[in-house]
């Protein structure tokens, strides 16, 4: 599988809205595939489509307990809140303090078409929120209280 060029900040791809994925094929898992290779190349512990360039809802994160591969996901509960350090892929270098809800629960579908809800804590929460905003357009150095060089 090839890794993918990963987008860096600056790039139009990263402010869109990324669109639903409307049908679940070949494409969209060999997408999957391409997206785990290249977060896993980058020693990333997650990856947004919008990331490798490709406007759609789909992440992939691995935060030393397996891949989880999410497609359309959807935060649908959250509680608490912590802050943390935080530092992405398409922001080489930089890292900021993000303030994140502490624990959340995120319905997607996987793979299979299956919809299934996972409830994260710690960094896995603070992962699929990250992931979840470059969906949305967001990178984590707006939502920084303060950034530094790595």
């Amino acid at each position: 599988m090839p890794v993918m060029e990963i987008r860096k900040a600056g790039d139009r791809v990263l402010k869109e809205i990324a669109a639903p994925v409307e049908k679940i094929d070949r494409k969209i898992k060999h997408l999957l595939d391409n997206m785990a290779e290249t977060m896993y190349s980058a020693d990333g512990v997650g990856l947004a489509a919008p990331q490798v360039g490709v406007s759609l809802r789909l992440v992939v994160i691995d935060v030393g307990e397996g891949i989880i591969e999410l497609i359309n996901p959807e935060i649908i509960a959250c509680e608490g809140s912590e802050e943390g350090t935080e530092g992405c892929l398409s922001v080489p270098g930089m890292y900021g303090e993000v303030e994140r809800y502490a624990t959340v629960t995120v319905e997607a579908l996987n793979r299979a078409g299956k919809t299934i809800r996972i409830n994260g804590s710690g960094l896995l929460a603070r992962a699929f929120q990250h992931e979840i905003d470059h969906l949305k357009g967001i990178l984590f150095i707006e939502l920084a209280k303060t950034i530094h060089k790595g």
